[in-house]
């Protein structure tokens, strides 16, 4: 397992995560997966097993259910490894029940940590933007949290570049506690990230956490242009993430499979393997139904893809130059920085 520093921090995290959307099964997220504390507890014990230091989860999924069978399965063990949960989302009726204030940040902070049976959290995401909510008061909140010893490093997730640039302008002008990281989707069937996340992690040393990283199941393997996928989130109803272009992404998935092919594994574990090698990436966020699935997809961390492979995949999956950037590479390529290179680099 190869270890990363996450962000501008001192703090090391595997580069495979264990994420826990499939902990619980309530509500809608029973579309998801439906693992129990003895289930979670085995997975545990696989990742640790295999050097995972990093588990991520939400006060949203279940309802919270997930918190507390990940609290379950690390009962005994909780200095071996690093919690990661985020809070935003509505988690009931009333006005307050949602968002990035200082009341529902840190009413759901003191949640978390009872789900959890911990007295900390080592990184506390705020889950989605919040509009309406002055980012002072979010920061400041957060802040909060960590002079206080309940947290101990601050991440964000889903915002759009101007909103964590934005949000890290205002942490140093305040000197406020500053977003190491940001959870994002990021994968070979969505390269949106390239346009402004990944540049912005780059220039300002900002983590990257990958959600979803197989695309909901789309990059499995399962999914093929000539044939019909018999379970998986996406025949059970989960819409996430959209897919826009339906023959891309089966030619993306065909080079994925000869790939595969060559090297006598998953599908699933090329295209995290890809992800790996991404510039930025720090780690990536891994859950499965079955042990059978995780034990595969752990696999990933030591697979090595050759530089014919990747390109491969990049030239299959390369996301089109929207503007500015196509007018970038026609009259700004002679003076291009680090950050520029994930996207306009293939093109030079």
């Amino acid at each position: 397992m190869d270890y990363r520093r996450l962000g501008r921090s001192g703090l090391f995290v595997s580069s495979l995560t264990l994420g826990t959307m499939t902990f619980g099964g309530s509500g809608p997220f029973n579309k998801v997966g439906s693992t129990d504390v003895a289930g979670a507890t085995r997975q545990v014990d696989m990742c640790l097993d295999a050097g995972v230091n990093l588990f991520d989860t939400a006060d949203i999924y279940s309802s919270g259910e997930s918190e507390e069978i990940l609290g379950g399965a690390i009962s005994g063990r909780r200095d071996r490894l690093l919690l990661a949960t985020k809070a935003r989302m509505s988690v009931g009726e009333g006005p307050n029940d949602a968002g990035l204030s200082r009341h529902h940040i840190i009413r759901q902070c003191e949640a978390s940590l009872r789900r959890l049976g911990t007295d900390y959290i080592d990184l506390y995401q705020a889950h989605e933007w919040d509009g309406a909510t002055p980012l002072e008061e979010t920061l400041e909140a957060f802040d909060t949290l960590v002079r206080s010893g309940k947290v101990r490093y601050i991440g964000c997730s889903n915002y759009a570049g101007w909103q964590l640039m934005k949000a890290l302008g205002v942490s140093e002008r305040h000197g406020f506690q500053r977003y190491v990281s940001q959870q994002i989707h990021y994968t070979l069937e969505a390269r949106d990230a390239e346009y402004e996340l990944v540049p912005l992690s780059l220039d300002q040393d900002c983590g990257i956490l990958v959600w979803s990283p197989l695309a909901g199941g789309l990059l499995s393997g399962k999914y093929r242009r000539d044939k019909d996928a018999t379970e998986g989130r996406h025949v059970e109803g989960w819409d996430e993430p959209p897919v826009r272009d339906s023959d891309k992404l089966y030619d993306t998935i065909e080079v994925l499979v000869e790939i595969a092919e060559s090297h006598s594994v998953s599908a699933a574990q090329i295209a995290l393997a890809w992800l790996l090698g991404r510039p930025g990436v720090t780690s990536i966020v891994v859950g499965a139904r079955t042990d059978e699935q995780l034990a595969d997809n752990l696999k990933a961390a030591d697979l090595k893809l050759s530089e014919d492979e990747r390109k491969g995949l990049d030239d299959v999956s390369a996301p089109p130059l929207i503007y500015p950037f196509w007018h970038q590479l026609k009259t700004a390529s002679d003076r291009l920085g680090p950050a520029d290179m994930p996207l306009l680099g293939p093109y030079l």
